[in-house]
């Protein structure tokens, strides 16, 4: 990695490698990953960083230490931060803005899952783009075991991820999913084995970053388009479309394609 920097005194990660990968890590393992408010509230600038800053074509998403992908909310803080209907509107104001940013991420977001994978955590990995994870990752949303309603727009990503039945028996029941479960309904792209997966989750992103990013852009807001039904959104990823006819890398795909060679692609 060529570039790092770090939100919220280290709990949020963010580097970015010369190939256009860039990384973002909820750090925390001590507490297997899970969020503090600070760092709900950092998501959204770590993914400016990278995407604005770094300009990076992808983002793998990931938690620290090897063992948990995140854990979710720190419970610990809700005595104070989430008290009562007041005080949880401005909490999940924060988680939102997280979820936000990974979903509407202009470039393509990778979850890669190890480990626990709960609550807000699962959030976050459902508004990824992508997700793949190896044998040990286990996924809950544990908010009925709370007493609290998880938030309406993480609902939406966990349907899309889930499908209809199995976001219904998450939220309904708490009971966990095993990776394998999480294959079978179609969340997870790929399973792979403990000590592939981070290999295989740079191999996708690598296959990502060499191909056209504005291709890429236009395809990511087509499918949020149809996803969503929004006239505006699919107004959006049609312009998107239309400006890659006139862009330098579809000259370059073209030469590329004719002298038998890889194209070199820049964004332009």
């Amino acid at each position: 990695m060529d570039v790092n920097i770090s939100f919220a005194n280290g709990g949020i990660g963010a580097a970015a490698n010369e190939s256009g990968v860039g990384f973002l890590t909820v750090s925390r393992p001590e507490k297997r990953n899970a969020l503090t408010d600070a760092m709900w509230r950092s998501v959204p600038d770590a993914i400016n960083w990278l995407v604005v800053e770094q300009h990076v074509r992808v983002v793998i998403l990931s938690g620290a230490g090897g063992r948990d992908f995140s854990a979710g909310a720190d419970i610990g803080e809700f005595a104070t931060l989430r008290k009562d209907a007041t005080t949880a509107r401005d909490y999940e104001a924060g988680n939102s803005a997280a979820f936000a940013a990974v979903r509407n991420c202009p470039v393509p977001v990778i979850a890669s899952v190890r480990g626990i994978c709960f609550g807000g955590g699962f959030g976050l990995a459902a508004a990824a783009d992508l997700r793949l994870a190896d044998h040990t990752a286990r996924f809950a949303i544990p908010a009925a075991r709370l007493g609290l309603a998880y938030p309406l727009d993480a609902v939406q990503d966990l349907v899309r991820a889930l499908g209809d039945q199995e976001a219904r028996r998450a939220l309904y029941s708490t009971a966990e999913l095993s990776a394998a479960q999480a294959l079978a309904c179609g969340c997870l792209l790929k399973l792979s084995e403990p000590n592939q997966l981070d290999s295989d989750a740079l191999d996708l992103a690598a296959s990502i970053a060499g191909a056209a990013p504005l291709s890429v852009r236009a395809s990511k807001a087509a499918i949020a388009a149809v996803q969503s039904n929004y006239e505006e959104d699919y107004k959006r990823a049609a312009g998107l479309a239309a400006s890659t006819f006139d862009s330098a890398d579809y000259a370059e795909g073209r030469r590329a394609f004719m002298e038998k060679r890889k194209p070199a692609f820049n964004g332009r």
